[in-house]
C-alpha cells in the first residue's frame, strides 16, 4: 500500500486539562493532522431542515432540530447512525470534549472531524488498508481506542486523497470519510436554501 501507517504512540490524556494536553501533543508532533471522532461544535440554534423520503423539508415542530448537515448526509448514505449534534446545553461530555479539542487547537494543527463507524462500513472489503498497531494502552477501553486507530487511519486515507468531506452545507462543519460515497445522492449532499462550494 503506498504510504504505509503505522502507530507511533498511544495512550490516554486526562480531561480535566484536555485543552493543554492536546496543545502540548500538537507542539510535540508538529505539522501532525488530528482526526477527532466528536463534533467540532454545538449547535447554534435549532436545525430548520429534516432529510427524509429523499427530500429536504422544514423542521416540524415537535422535532428537536439536533443534528448538522455533516450528519444527515452520513445517516442519509445509511453509513452510520448518528448521535445528533445537539445545542451546547444539550451535549454529552463526550461532545463538550471534542468542542474543547477543536477549540483548543483551532490555529495551531490541522484538524478533521471522523466517524469511525461510518469508516468502518466504506472498508469493510477493502483488502489493501491495514494498520501496524501495538495493543498498548488498549485495555482502559480497546473500542476507544480501536476507534482512535481507525479515526487516524480515515484521515491519512484522506490526505492521500482516496477519501470524501462531506456535509458543510449549513457552516457547521464536515464529516471525512476514507472512501467516496459510491453513489451518492446530489439532493441531500447540498444543504437547501445555501449555496455548497465544492
Amino acid at each position: 500500500m503506498e504510504g504505509a501507517s503505522k502507530i507511533i504512540n498511544s495512550g490516554w490524556i486526562a480531561t480535566d486539562s484536555l485543552a493543554n494536553s492536546v496543545q502540548e501533543l500538537s507542539a510535540r508532533y508538529k505539522g501532525a493532522v488530528f482526526a477527532i471522532d466528536a463534533p467540532r461544535m454545538a449547535l447554534p440554534g435549532k436545525r430548520n431542515w429534516y432529510w427524509g423520503g429523499g427530500v429536504w423539508r422544514p423542521r416540524a415542530a415537535s422535532e428537536k432540530g439536533y443534528g448538522r448537515h455533516c450528519e444527515v448526509v452520513v445517516k442519509a448514505h445509511d453509513l452510520a447512525n448518528p448521535q445528533w449534534t445537539p445545542l451546547a446545553v444539550d451535549a454529552q461530555p463526550w461532545m463538550k470534549h471534542g468542542f474543547d479539542i477543536f477549540d483548543a487547537l483551532r490555529g495551531k494543527a490541522v484538524c478533521l472531524e471522523v466517524f469511525p463507524t461510518a469508516s468502518y462500513k466504506m472498508l469493510n472489503e477493502v483488502l489493501d488498508v491495514r494498520v501496524d498497531m501495538s495493543l498498548s494502552k488498549f485495555m482502559p477501553g480497546p473500542k476507544d481506542m480501536l476507534d482512535a486507530v481507525v479515526a487516524a487511519l480515515t484521515g491519512h486515507e484522506y490526505l492521500a486523497g482516496r477519501g470524501q468531506e462531506v456535509g458543510g452545507g449549513d457552516g457547521l462543519g464536515t464529516i471525512v470519510l476514507p472512501r467516496p460515497i459510491a453513489q451518492p445522492n446530489m439532493e441531500v449532499m447540498n444543504w437547501p436554501g445555501r449555496f455548497r462550494r465544492h
